[in-house]
């Protein structure tokens, strides 16, 4: 049977991939990719073929940390934790408003461990109110688009933090 279709001016067009067929493509490659659904006690080579290469890896007391980002633009950052020989003992996403007070320490957290938690920030900006920088990160609560903000004083000592709305955009679009 010939593949090539006929269209009404009788010339072929090629058999094409439907939407729904695509969309599960993509879906599939996303769950594959989730770090949510690693099981605790994966070793580091299988963590490492089923998410990829991590944005960033940092040196903790008892092992290592593989941060997952999807930030600047998206609103997730996952670390997975291993243990010394090299095996998932946590995976957390962190831009979770129920987690903020609990994570992060003013007064004794430095811009390393910002970093070490939460990847790179959306922006970092100075305010006229504040004399530091104000870093900036995307996450969802809910269905609303909002920010977290710490406040690094000029000694690279986080002073604050806050949250809110993302103003600027649609919340209903949150979905995306």
């Amino acid at each position: 049977m010939d593949m090539a279709l006929q269209t009404r001016q009788g010339s072929e067009a090629k058999p094409r991939w439907g939407r729904g067929a695509v969309l599960l493509a993509l879906t599939l490659a996303a769950c594959a990719s989730d770090p949510s659904r690693l099981q605790l006690g994966t070793s580091r080579p299988d963590v490492l073929q089923q998410l990829g290469t991590p944005t960033a890896i940092y040196a903790l007391p008892a092992g290592e940390r593989l941060q997952y980002s999807r930030a600047p633009a998206g609103f997730e950052v996952s670390n997975v934790d291993l243990d010394a020989s090299g095996r998932v003992r946590s995976v957390r996403q962190e831009l979770d408003e129920s987690l903020f007070g609990s994570t992060i320490e003013p007064g004794r957290w430095r811009m390393e461990d910002v970093l070490r938690t939460y990847g790179p920030p959306l922006q970092r900006t100075r305010v006229s109110a504040f004399q530091g920088e104000v870093w900036t990160w995307r996450y969802r609560h809910i269905n609303s688009r909002r920010f977290l903000y710490i406040y690094i004083d000029p000694s690279g000592v986080v002073d604050h933090y806050n949250v809110g709305d993302d103003l600027a955009s649609d919340n209903s679009q949150a979905r995306d």
